[in-house]
């Protein structure tokens, strides 16, 4: 759970001056177990940032640290004393707003390897993996999910869970999910992938295609397409319902808890929004369709040379075939 922002922007206010002198001035906030955590500001920039510290561990120069919109991370020694502190810092164009509630996050994931008993690597994963979950979110850039987007998540969500009851791994169905990630397609599986397109459409299922790779089965194979249909009903589901459910179902596995936290808020969602999500819905239908030569689509060598980028729109109710056996399409993939 999220720490309150009260701590960490009562703590900066204390610390904002205009000066000159360079270095670092840090308040230490609640500790998330043996980690220290400080707010602090480095001068003369005068940027808030938040400090954390592994008591023995050493983050090696090899670690490539997340550097996203709106904020950095790096390795820092505010005390001039050789012990090396994680620094994770808003950038001055940054959005203050999301910068606080971003730390309160993070801190929030570090209570919870804490309360786990982790060890300190996998302390340290959850924050580098907290931070990179940001870091694909601050492409979006704001805390509430567009209605097309909160579609697209149910949807996404629907499928994980099949994908799980039809007996893929937790970890590897929740660590295959790569769609807020920025992947290619939504789900890498086994030795192919799943793209998944939703609607609520009663009338066809268009479909957006956002690039001339996203259908190219010649990068993964197999290569499935899961059109799934969602209707929008008084007595249904809402989105923080469907999360709630994606949790339960992998609640017996620490390691994957944590990814599907972090792929939530890749893509958009968080829990303190959750009040803004009133719509609900039931699940109408899943086809899962393969894309191979007789699928419609535009590919690299199907277009001009000079065509680099391509977004189209395919109605998915007009392709034939399909199935709705997930083990038949998961045994395809060498998934289970």
């Amino acid at each position: 759970m999220a720490r309150l922002s009260s701590a960490f922007e009562m703590a900066w206010g204390s610390l904002d001056a205009a000066t000159d002198e360079a270095g670092w001035r840090t308040i230490a906030i609640e500790a998330a177990g043996p980690i220290e955590i400080h707010a602090g500001r480095r001068f003369p920039e005068n940027q808030e940032s938040m400090l954390v510290r592994f008591p023995t561990l050493k983050v090696g120069a090899a670690e490539k640290l997340p550097d996203g919109q709106g904020f950095a991370v790096e390795r820092v020694d505010p005390r001039d004393d050789g012990h090396k502190w994680l620094a994770l810092t808003r950038k001055i164009d940054g959005s203050a707003e999301l910068f606080s509630a971003m730390v309160c996050d993070v801190a929030g994931a570090l209570d919870l390897a804490a309360e786990e008993g982790s060890d300190e690597q996998k302390t340290m994963r959850s924050f580098l993996g907290r931070v990179r979950a940001w870091q694909e979110f601050m492409r979006k850039g704001s805390l509430v999910l567009s209605a097309e987007a909160e579609i697209g998540l149910i949807g996404e969500l629907k499928v994980l869970a099949a994908l799980i009851n039809a007996g893929v791994a937790d970890g590897a169905a929740v660590g295959g999910w790569v769609g807020p990630m920025n992947g290619l397609q939504d789900f890498l599986l086994g030795t192919g992938a799943m793209e998944v397109k939703s609607t609520i459409s009663a009338t066809g299922f268009i479909a957006r295609i956002a690039s001339l790779d996203q259908l190219d089965d010649s990068i993964l194979q197999p290569l499935f397409v899961a059109a799934v249909k969602i209707r929008q009903i008084s007595t249904g589901e809402n989105l923080p319902d469907i999360v709630a459910a994606s949790r339960a179902l992998v609640s017996g596995e620490e390691g994957a808890r944590r990814v599907l936290s972090e792929r939530l808020i890749a893509a958009g969602y968080f829990d303190s929004q959750a009040d803004r999500y009133i719509r609900r819905f039931e699940l109408a239908g899943v086809r899962f369709i393969e894309v191979d030569s007789n699928f419609p689509r535009l590919l690299r060598g199907t277009v001009p040379t000079a065509v680099t980028r391509v977004f189209y729109d395919i109605d998915l109710d007009k392709v034939p075939g399909g199935s709705t056996d997930v083990a038949f399409i998961l045994n395809r993939l060498a998934a289970i």
